[in-house]
Protein backbone atom coordinates (compact mmCIF):
# COMPACT_ATOMS: atom_id res chain seq x y z
CA UNK A 1 0.00 0.00 0.00
CA UNK A 2 1.66 3.19 -0.89
CA UNK A 3 1.73 6.36 1.43
CA UNK A 4 1.58 9.70 -0.65
CA UNK A 5 3.84 11.83 0.57
CA UNK A 6 3.96 14.67 3.90
CA UNK A 7 2.83 17.75 2.90
CA UNK A 8 5.75 20.85 3.26
CA UNK A 9 5.06 24.57 3.65
CA UNK A 10 3.70 25.92 0.45
CA UNK A 11 2.07 22.87 -1.01
CA UNK A 12 -0.78 22.88 -2.78
CA UNK A 13 -3.89 21.53 -1.80
CA UNK A 14 -6.94 21.12 -4.01
CA UNK A 15 -10.61 21.56 -3.77
CA UNK A 16 -13.19 19.36 -5.35
CA UNK A 17 -17.12 18.67 -4.80
CA UNK A 18 -17.59 15.05 -6.74
CA UNK A 19 -20.69 14.36 -5.41
CA UNK A 20 -22.78 16.75 -3.93
CA UNK A 21 -23.32 20.75 -4.11
CA UNK A 22 -22.04 23.10 -1.91
CA UNK A 23 -22.22 26.88 -1.52
CA UNK A 24 -18.72 28.94 -2.02
CA UNK A 25 -19.19 30.74 1.43
CA UNK A 26 -19.57 27.36 3.19
CA UNK A 27 -15.89 26.25 2.35
CA UNK A 28 -14.22 30.28 2.88
CA UNK A 29 -13.48 28.76 6.87
CA UNK A 30 -12.02 25.80 5.68
CA UNK A 31 -10.24 27.51 2.66
CA UNK A 32 -8.99 30.41 5.57
CA UNK A 33 -7.42 27.71 7.85
CA UNK A 34 -5.37 25.52 5.07
CA UNK A 35 -4.06 28.89 4.34
CA UNK A 36 -2.95 29.40 8.23
CA UNK A 37 -2.07 26.60 7.98
CA UNK A 38 0.97 27.86 5.82
CA UNK A 39 -0.84 25.45 2.49
CA UNK A 40 -2.24 27.31 -0.71
CA UNK A 41 -5.56 26.25 -1.84
CA UNK A 42 -6.65 25.21 -5.54
CA UNK A 43 -10.59 25.28 -6.20
CA UNK A 44 -12.20 23.26 -8.34
CA UNK A 45 -14.82 24.14 -10.91
CA UNK A 46 -17.36 22.07 -8.92
CA UNK A 47 -16.80 23.88 -5.96
CA UNK A 48 -19.79 26.65 -5.87
CA UNK A 49 -21.49 25.06 -8.87
CA UNK A 50 -25.11 23.29 -8.66
CA UNK A 51 -26.62 20.72 -11.29
CA UNK A 52 -29.74 19.44 -9.16
CA UNK A 53 -28.09 17.88 -6.86
CA UNK A 54 -25.14 17.47 -7.75
CA UNK A 55 -22.20 20.23 -7.87
CA UNK A 56 -21.97 19.72 -11.81
CA UNK A 57 -23.37 16.99 -14.50
CA UNK A 58 -21.03 13.91 -14.34
CA UNK A 59 -18.99 14.53 -17.02
CA UNK A 60 -17.23 17.80 -15.78
CA UNK A 61 -17.36 16.35 -11.75
CA UNK A 62 -15.04 13.57 -13.39
CA UNK A 63 -12.67 16.00 -14.97
CA UNK A 64 -13.12 18.49 -11.87
CA UNK A 65 -11.50 15.36 -9.99
CA UNK A 66 -9.01 13.99 -12.77
CA UNK A 67 -7.61 17.54 -13.53
CA UNK A 68 -6.74 17.56 -9.22
CA UNK A 69 -5.52 13.83 -8.81
CA UNK A 70 -3.24 14.37 -12.48
CA UNK A 71 -1.91 17.66 -11.71
CA UNK A 72 1.44 17.33 -10.12
CA UNK A 73 1.40 20.92 -7.96
CA UNK A 74 -1.35 19.37 -6.18
CA UNK A 75 0.10 17.66 -3.23
CA UNK A 76 -2.97 16.51 -1.54
CA UNK A 77 -7.81 16.64 -2.51
CA UNK A 78 -9.85 17.47 -0.18
CA UNK A 79 -13.48 17.10 -0.89
CA UNK A 80 -15.62 19.47 -0.10
CA UNK A 81 -18.72 17.42 0.92
CA UNK A 82 -20.51 14.00 -0.12
CA UNK A 83 -23.87 13.71 -1.41
CA UNK A 84 -24.30 11.75 -3.63
CA UNK A 85 -22.64 10.96 -6.98
CA UNK A 86 -19.54 9.55 -7.19
CA UNK A 87 -20.83 5.90 -8.23
CA UNK A 88 -22.14 7.72 -11.37
CA UNK A 89 -18.52 8.73 -12.23
CA UNK A 90 -15.83 6.24 -10.97
CA UNK A 91 -15.57 4.25 -13.78
CA UNK A 92 -14.72 7.42 -15.73
CA UNK A 93 -11.91 8.08 -13.54
CA UNK A 94 -7.89 7.52 -14.29
CA UNK A 95 -5.96 6.40 -11.49
CA UNK A 96 -2.58 6.04 -13.92
CA UNK A 97 -1.30 9.49 -12.92
CA UNK A 98 -2.52 9.22 -9.14
CA UNK A 99 -0.40 5.99 -8.60
CA UNK A 100 2.54 7.35 -10.18
CA UNK A 101 2.29 10.46 -8.22
CA UNK A 102 0.44 9.56 -5.03
CA UNK A 103 -1.52 12.36 -2.75
CA UNK A 104 -3.64 12.45 -0.08
CA UNK A 105 -7.09 12.32 -0.65
CA UNK A 106 -9.66 13.30 2.25
CA UNK A 107 -13.48 13.31 2.38
CA UNK A 108 -16.08 10.79 3.97
CA UNK A 109 -19.63 9.65 3.12
CA UNK A 110 -20.10 9.00 -0.31
CA UNK A 111 -16.51 9.71 -1.07
CA UNK A 112 -16.38 5.94 0.47
CA UNK A 113 -16.61 5.25 -3.15
CA UNK A 114 -13.59 6.93 -3.79
CA UNK A 115 -11.46 5.57 -0.31
CA UNK A 116 -12.59 2.07 -2.30
CA UNK A 117 -10.84 2.60 -5.57
CA UNK A 118 -8.12 4.15 -4.17
CA UNK A 119 -7.79 1.02 -2.04
CA UNK A 120 -8.10 -0.84 -5.12
CA UNK A 121 -5.32 0.71 -7.05
CA UNK A 122 -3.00 0.52 -3.92
CA UNK A 123 -3.14 3.80 -2.58
CA UNK A 124 -3.76 5.12 1.05
CA UNK A 125 -6.49 8.01 1.70
CA UNK A 126 -7.90 9.97 4.22
CA UNK A 127 -11.23 8.92 5.64
CA UNK A 128 -12.13 12.20 7.52
CA UNK A 129 -13.82 15.69 7.87
CA UNK A 130 -14.87 17.89 4.75
CA UNK A 131 -15.11 21.82 4.31
CA UNK A 132 -17.91 22.14 6.79
CA UNK A 133 -16.32 20.72 9.34
CA UNK A 134 -14.21 23.88 9.58
CA UNK A 135 -17.15 25.51 10.71
CA UNK A 136 -17.74 24.09 13.60
CA UNK A 137 -15.53 26.22 16.27
CA UNK A 138 -13.37 25.42 18.96
CA UNK A 139 -15.45 22.18 19.54
CA UNK A 140 -14.32 20.59 16.33
CA UNK A 141 -11.35 21.57 16.47
CA UNK A 142 -9.26 18.39 17.62
CA UNK A 143 -10.74 16.57 14.32
CA UNK A 144 -9.38 19.13 12.43
CA UNK A 145 -6.02 19.30 13.79
CA UNK A 146 -5.91 15.46 13.53
CA UNK A 147 -6.76 16.12 9.53
CA UNK A 148 -3.42 18.33 9.89
CA UNK A 149 -1.34 15.82 11.77
CA UNK A 150 -1.83 13.27 9.63
CA UNK A 151 -0.90 16.01 6.91
CA UNK A 152 2.52 16.55 8.39
CA UNK A 153 3.28 12.95 9.09
CA UNK A 154 2.65 12.64 12.23
CA UNK A 155 1.29 9.81 14.30
CA UNK A 156 -2.22 10.26 15.97
CA UNK A 157 -3.86 8.74 19.09
CA UNK A 158 -7.61 8.45 19.77
CA UNK A 159 -9.69 7.90 22.67
CA UNK A 160 -13.49 6.53 22.51
CA UNK A 161 -15.88 5.85 25.56
CA UNK A 162 -16.62 2.86 26.95
CA UNK A 163 -19.67 0.68 25.50
CA UNK A 164 -21.68 -1.96 27.15
CA UNK A 165 -21.69 -3.89 23.85
CA UNK A 166 -17.66 -3.63 23.30
CA UNK A 167 -15.82 -6.76 22.66
CA UNK A 168 -12.15 -6.42 24.36
CA UNK A 169 -9.07 -7.27 23.42
CA UNK A 170 -6.18 -6.41 20.67
CA UNK A 171 -5.69 -5.76 17.23
CA UNK A 172 -3.11 -4.51 14.79
CA UNK A 173 -3.88 -4.43 11.41
CA UNK A 174 -4.28 -2.52 8.30
CA UNK A 175 -7.51 -0.65 8.84
CA UNK A 176 -10.60 0.42 6.08
CA UNK A 177 -13.72 1.44 6.02
CA UNK A 178 -16.10 4.32 5.89
CA UNK A 179 -19.97 4.42 4.77
CA UNK A 180 -21.79 1.61 5.84
CA UNK A 181 -24.42 2.23 3.13
CA UNK A 182 -21.63 2.55 0.55
CA UNK A 183 -20.01 -0.16 1.78
CA UNK A 184 -22.98 -2.56 0.79
CA UNK A 185 -23.27 -0.78 -2.36
CA UNK A 186 -20.14 -1.81 -3.47
CA UNK A 187 -20.35 -5.39 -2.69
CA UNK A 188 -20.32 -7.45 -5.80
CA UNK A 189 -18.40 -4.83 -7.83
CA UNK A 190 -14.69 -4.30 -8.57
CA UNK A 191 -13.87 -1.83 -6.09
CA UNK A 192 -15.89 -4.01 -2.78
CA UNK A 193 -13.19 -3.50 -0.12
CA UNK A 194 -11.00 -6.44 0.98
CA UNK A 195 -11.69 -6.90 4.59
CA UNK A 196 -9.68 -10.05 5.16
CA UNK A 197 -7.23 -9.41 8.60
CA UNK A 198 -8.73 -5.86 8.49
CA UNK A 199 -10.07 -3.43 11.33
CA UNK A 200 -13.19 -2.48 9.34
CA UNK A 201 -14.87 0.98 10.29
CA UNK A 202 -18.41 2.14 9.69
CA UNK A 203 -20.18 4.82 10.25
CA UNK A 204 -23.79 5.84 8.61
CA UNK A 205 -26.58 8.69 8.69
CA UNK A 206 -30.23 9.22 8.37
CA UNK A 207 -31.27 5.69 7.78
CA UNK A 208 -34.52 3.63 8.46
CA UNK A 209 -33.35 0.89 11.21
CA UNK A 210 -35.03 -1.70 8.96
CA UNK A 211 -32.83 -0.60 5.75
CA UNK A 212 -29.51 -0.27 8.16
CA UNK A 213 -30.61 -4.32 9.32
CA UNK A 214 -30.26 -5.04 5.56
CA UNK A 215 -27.56 -3.48 4.77
CA UNK A 216 -25.49 -5.14 7.44
CA UNK A 217 -26.78 -8.48 6.63
CA UNK A 218 -25.91 -8.06 2.82
CA UNK A 219 -22.51 -7.25 4.09
CA UNK A 220 -22.60 -10.79 6.63
CA UNK A 221 -23.87 -12.11 3.39
CA UNK A 222 -21.35 -11.42 1.69
CA UNK A 223 -18.45 -12.48 4.33
CA UNK A 224 -17.09 -9.08 4.71
CA UNK A 225 -17.37 -9.37 8.91
CA UNK A 226 -15.75 -12.90 8.37
CA UNK A 227 -12.34 -12.61 8.85
CA UNK A 228 -11.60 -8.87 10.60
CA UNK A 229 -8.95 -8.08 12.87
CA UNK A 230 -11.38 -5.82 14.89
CA UNK A 231 -14.02 -3.84 14.09
CA UNK A 232 -15.06 -0.37 15.14
CA UNK A 233 -18.73 0.96 14.85
CA UNK A 234 -18.76 4.56 15.18
CA UNK A 235 -22.16 6.71 15.13
CA UNK A 236 -25.06 6.37 13.35
CA UNK A 237 -26.90 9.43 13.87
CA UNK A 238 -30.10 10.99 12.48
CA UNK A 239 -32.06 7.15 11.93
CA UNK A 240 -35.37 8.25 10.12
CA UNK A 241 -37.67 6.03 12.15
CA UNK A 242 -38.24 4.89 16.08
CA UNK A 243 -36.48 2.10 16.92
CA UNK A 244 -39.66 0.63 18.57
CA UNK A 245 -40.57 -0.35 14.01
CA UNK A 246 -38.05 -2.39 14.37
CA UNK A 247 -37.61 -3.40 17.70
CA UNK A 248 -33.68 -2.37 17.97
CA UNK A 249 -31.95 0.99 17.54
CA UNK A 250 -28.86 0.76 15.57
CA UNK A 251 -25.98 -0.22 18.04
CA UNK A 252 -28.90 -3.53 19.00
CA UNK A 253 -28.86 -4.21 15.05
CA UNK A 254 -25.29 -3.97 14.94
CA UNK A 255 -24.72 -6.41 17.70
CA UNK A 256 -27.28 -8.78 17.08
CA UNK A 257 -24.93 -9.58 13.68
CA UNK A 258 -21.91 -9.97 14.78
CA UNK A 259 -22.34 -10.84 18.22
CA UNK A 260 -21.16 -14.33 17.23
CA UNK A 261 -17.32 -13.37 16.17
CA UNK A 262 -14.20 -13.45 18.33
CA UNK A 263 -12.62 -10.28 17.21
CA UNK A 264 -12.56 -6.77 19.44
CA UNK A 265 -14.97 -4.45 18.53
CA UNK A 266 -16.19 -0.78 20.16
CA UNK A 267 -18.73 1.06 19.48
CA UNK A 268 -19.38 4.29 19.66
CA UNK A 269 -16.25 5.34 18.35
CA UNK A 270 -15.72 9.31 17.14
CA UNK A 271 -15.74 8.43 13.53
CA UNK A 272 -19.75 10.17 12.38
CA UNK A 273 -21.59 12.84 10.49
CA UNK A 274 -21.73 14.60 14.04
CA UNK A 275 -18.86 16.90 15.49
CA UNK A 276 -16.99 14.21 16.41
CA UNK A 277 -15.30 12.68 13.23
CA UNK A 278 -11.58 11.55 13.72
CA UNK A 279 -9.67 10.75 10.35
CA UNK A 280 -8.13 7.62 9.45
CA UNK A 281 -5.83 6.63 7.22
CA UNK A 282 -7.17 3.92 4.81
CA UNK A 283 -4.46 1.06 3.92
CA UNK A 284 -2.25 2.31 7.22
CA UNK A 285 -1.78 0.04 10.22
CA UNK A 286 -3.61 0.81 13.52
CA UNK A 287 -3.54 -0.93 16.74
CA UNK A 288 -6.82 -1.26 18.39
CA UNK A 289 -6.78 -1.67 22.44
CA UNK A 290 -10.08 -2.45 23.66
CA UNK A 291 -10.45 -2.59 27.66
CA UNK A 292 -12.60 -2.52 30.41
CA UNK A 293 -11.95 0.79 31.02
CA UNK A 294 -10.95 2.57 27.69
CA UNK A 295 -10.39 1.87 24.08
CA UNK A 296 -7.51 3.54 22.59
CA UNK A 297 -6.67 3.36 18.59
CA UNK A 298 -3.36 4.77 17.31
CA UNK A 299 -1.55 4.41 13.88
CA UNK A 300 1.96 2.23 14.24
Amino acid sequence: MIQPQNLQAGDVIGMVCPAGSIPLERVQKCVETLTEWGYQVKLGQTIGAKHFTYSATDALRAADLQEMMDDPSVKAILCARGGYGLSRIINNLDFTGIKANPKWVIGFSDITVLHAALQHNGIMSIHGPMATAFNKGPEGEPYIQAVKSILEGQKTSYEAPVHSYNKMGLATAPMIGGNLCLMAHLVGSQYSMDTNGKILFLEDIGEFHYNLDRMVIQMKNAGLFNNLAGLVLGGFSDMRDDPTDIGAGAFEILQSHIAEFNYPVCYDFPISHGLSNYPIKEGAIYHLNIQADQVILNDV
